[in-house]
This record gives C-alpha cells, structure tokens and sequence, in this order.
C-alpha cells in the first residue's frame, strides 16, 4: 500500500498518550496515528449504497414488541431460531 507524507498539529497531551500506547503495544507512534485518521475516515464516509439492500418478504409492517415476544417465546420452545424451517 502506498501512503502519502502530511503534517498535522496535535495536542502535547494527545502525543503523549499515543507515545505511551505505542510502546505498550510495541508499534510505532506513526502506526497508532494511521489507524487513528482511518477510523476518522471510515467515521465520516458517505456510503454510496445503503447498508440494507436486500428485501426481505414480510406482511409490510412493522412487528408490534408483542409479535416480537410472541416469535421469540415460540422459537425458544422449538429450541430454533424464529426462521429456522420447521
């Protein structure tokens, strides 16, 4: 993987803990600060597809929290999960 070199300021406390870090973890400072920016980055992606794309049959709507009990209650005397074929 290629990286690109970039400055950024950071805060002395911030840089102490990530020199702390790196040394109880046995990684460089650069290391825990690369994943530091692609968690920030993952973070703040916009998505191009939405994360349900999938349909799934159903009667249309949404399940009252007693059709919830009532599914879990029967799945837990079959001993199978509420979808399992029968």
């Amino acid at each position: 993987m290629s990286m690109k070199r970039t400055n950024v300021y950071a805060d002395p406390e911030d840089l102490t803990i990530i020199k702390e870090a790196a040394a109880r973890r046995g990684i460089s400072e650069a290391e825990i600060i690369r994943q530091g920016i692609h968690l920030a980055a993952m973070a703040n992606r916009v998505w191009d597809e939405p994360l349900f794309s999938r349909t799934f049959e159903g009667s249309g709507r949404t399940p009252s929290k007693e059709d919830v009990q009532e599914a879990v209650a029967e799945a837990a005397k079959r001993g199978t999960a509420p979808d399992a074929a029968a």
